[in-house]
């Protein structure tokens, strides 16, 4: 890194005097690659701000020397931090292997000091690795006693960048056998001289946690708290919420009678004075005056009119009786006009007062009426007297006026009394969607989700899955997913249908996907396959003769053939074996009997040469738990032996249900036919 700045200000010695009439300097061209090279940008491809060669070299270089600059720092506090390398390992980037040098170059100087060496290390090493091993030896930035610099706080050690430069030139800040070096929290500019602050917050090399935000400061940074501390509190500059004195900011709302005392989070106001006798306090604070007249056993004597005075009384003997509006005169000889408008308090309380002879009147200011029982100047309640007049939606009295405010969803207009429609959704209130209505709002939401009970204006997914429907939603398995759900099917013998949600059965005999052999026979059934092979047994061949049929797949049908002379086979009433087999699903309602096989053998009528036989069905072995039976009816002049299941069965059950075909003469078998129904219960309804 320093050998790329060293040559760069060689070379831009040289072509400042090869290129003196570029308008921009070289230090403007170096200033631009340093800011990139802030922004991690690519050094090799930057913008140019100059036509000129020597301009783009100074801005490739300035770059350049900043990226190395803040990757090497990286790996030095890699070293700092976990005391190993180990975590650069896990990629080969030139990045990751200047940050590895940087780091083991440290991990030296600490060795070095951990065992009491010389920080000068001796080792023939690269010119950088030694400034870098000698900086972490002495442990912190270095000054000229090898001590950290004052003030020094930041939590993150960083290396100074150090340049060889003219050990005639002055550093900023520190110096070291001819190279300048900088301060923690600051960098080595182009120069090799001036060292500048590191703005720990753009880079992200702060240690703020959750709910702090960095704030850079000259050489360090500090970290600040987001969350507002709640009412009656402030954030200090130590990041620390304390208790806001109201009453020494003047913020308190307490009245001129009211004293304010500071609470934790608020305040208080209490009365200033207390009144003295003959007075009462408020709920201001004022103190009004009480009438000892009015008290119940009234406080003079028998024979004595009382009078109310400002905190007391007087007591005057009945001698002369005034109306209302009049008072004795100071010698109680006879009744004068009581002027009411005198004095500072005039009995219309601040309106314009006029005294007539044993009473006044009241100019009442506007918003008032004179109330002449009462009088006094009494307020208009303006919305009561003039209703939906004044205001659009809501009107509230106040002492000599009116105030006009609105409804929730509307705010008070430009005039004071006209309500606008307030558009929420500028304000996103919805998780998802938002539709403005007048006065309010609606939240919706996309397909897949539904709005919350609680708060209506979050979108929750719908678990298609878990409705009242959701079992019928799929055939087999139901997962749900936001905003929509996936069906899925047994893993094997099933593949899901095209509409997403059936399961269909793979017949392997078709797609050849069996395990049978040339000389089996491969049967689908539902969620897989049966190889079979039928033999005939001893005085019996395959035919392909089909009376009586079975309405399923005939697999093979052993008809009775005898050697000449063989008079035990002749005797035998068995005349054929037949082998059939049928797949059946786990019904999964089961009603009422499912007819399943179908054994058909014409009526006795159609048998000109037998004695009228009679058919009788029966099921000799493999009635599992009974749930087979098997009905004789008449179809279409056959005569037909239904096989039922009547009760349900839940797969996979296999199970060889032997049917015989009796033809009865006179009571007494006189030969029949044996059919063997392989029965495969699949596990699933489908």
């Amino acid at each position: 890194m320093d050998l790329s700045v060293i040559v760069l200000l060689s070379l831009c010695g040289f072509l400042r005097g090869q290129e003196t009439t570029d308008p921009i300097s070289l230090d403007d061209c170096c200033k631009d690659g340093k800011e990139r090279g802030q922004e991690s940008q690519d050094c090799t491809s930057l913008p140019l701000i100059s036509e000129s060669t020597t301009c783009r070299i100074a801005q490739e270089q300035c770059c350049t020397a900043v990226l190395e600059d803040n990757i090497c720092t990286s790996g030095i506090n890699v070293a700092k931090d976990q005391g190993s390398c180990d975590a650069l390992l896990s990629s080969s980037t030139c990045e990751t292997k200047t940050a590895k040098t940087c780091c083991e170059c440290c991990l030296l100087g600490r060795a070095a000091q951990e065992r009491g060496l010389s920080c000068d290390l001796t080792l023939a090493v690269w010119y950088q690795c030694g400034l870098v091993s000698r900086a972490c030896c002495v442990d912190r930035s270095p000054n000229s006693d090898g001590k950290p610099a004052p003030g020094e706080n930041k939590q993150t050690w960083k290396t100074p960048e150090i340049r060889a430069f003219d050990e005639s030139a002055g550093c900023s800040q520190s110096c070291f056998n001819g190279s300048c070096a900088c301060l923690e929290g600051y960098k080595l500019k182009a120069d090799a001289k001036t060292c500048e602050d590191i703005n720990e917050c753009l880079l992200g090399s702060h240690h703020c946690r959750g709910g702090e935000r960095c704030i850079n400061t000259l050489g360090s940074y500090r970290c600040q708290r987001v969350i507002s501390c709640g009412t009656g509190y402030e954030l200090t500059d130590n990041n620390k919420c304390e208790d806001i004195d109201e009453c020494e900011t003047g913020t308190h709302n307490c009245g001129a009678e009211l004293e304010c005392q500071n609470t934790a989070g608020s305040f208080r106001c209490r009365p200033r004075v207390q009144c003295g006798v003959g007075f009462i306090q408020d709920a201001l604070g004022s103190c009004i005056d009480i009438n000892e007249c009015l008290s119940v056993t009234g406080p003079c004597p028998s024979g004595h009119m009382c009078f109310n005075t400002v905190g007391s009384y007087t007591c005057q003997r009945h001698s002369v009786t005034c109306g209302r509006g009049y008072h004795l005169n100071a010698d109680g000889s006879r009744c004068v006009d009581i002027d009411e408008c005198a004095g500072p308090d005039n009995s219309c309380d601040g309106h314009g007062c006029i005294n007539l002879v044993g009473s006044y009147r009241c100019e009442c200011r506007a918003g008032f009426i004179f109330n002449s029982i009462s009088r006094s100047c009494e307020d208009i309640n303006e919305c009561r007297n003039y209703p939906g007049r004044l205001c659009a939606h809501k009107c509230e009295n106040i002492l000599g006026s009116y105030k006009c405010s609105c409804t929730m969803g509307f705010k008070l207009a430009a005039d004071g009394r006209n309500c606008d429609d307030l558009n929420e959704c500028e304000s996103s209130p919805c998780s998802q969607e938002c539709a403005n209505v007048y006065g309010s709002y609606q939240c919706y939401c996309r397909r897949g989700y539904q709005l919350s009970d609680a708060d209506g204006i979050t979108c929750e997914d719908i678990d298609e899955c878990a409705l009242p429907t959701g079992g019928h939603i799929c055939s087999y398995r139901c997962h749900n997913t936001p905003g929509s759900f996936l069906c899925t099917c047994p893993a094997i013998g099933y593949t899901l249908a095209p509409n997403g949600r059936s399961c269909q059965d793979i017949d392997e005999c078709v797609t050849s996907t069996h395990s049978c052999s040339e000389s089996e026979s491969c049967f689908n059934i539902q969620g897989g396959y049966k190889c079979l092979n039928f033999d005939c047994p001893a005085n019996y061949r395959r035919s392909g003769d089909t009376r009586p049929r079975v309405d399923r797949a005939d697999f093979i049908r052993c008809v009775k053939s005898c050697q000449p002379n063989d008079i035990s086979c002749m005797l035998n009433p068995i005349l054929s074996f037949s082998h059939t087999a049928i797949s059946l699903p786990t019904f999964r309602e089961f009603n009422k009997p499912e007819e399943i096989v179908f054994l058909r053998s014409p009526t006795p009528s159609h048998l000109p040469h037998m004695d009228s036989p009679e058919i009788v069905y029966d099921i000799l072995e493999g009635n599992v738990q009974n749930s087979f039976d098997i009905i004789k009816r008449l179809d279409h002049g056959m005569i037909v032996g239904v096989v039922r299941q009547v009760k349900p069965l839940v797969g996979p059950v296999s199970s060889v249900l032997k049917l015989a075909m009796n033809y009865v003469t006179n009571g007494v078998v006189s030969h029949r036919n044996i059919i063997n129904v392989h029965i495969y219960v699949s596990e699933f309804w489908f």
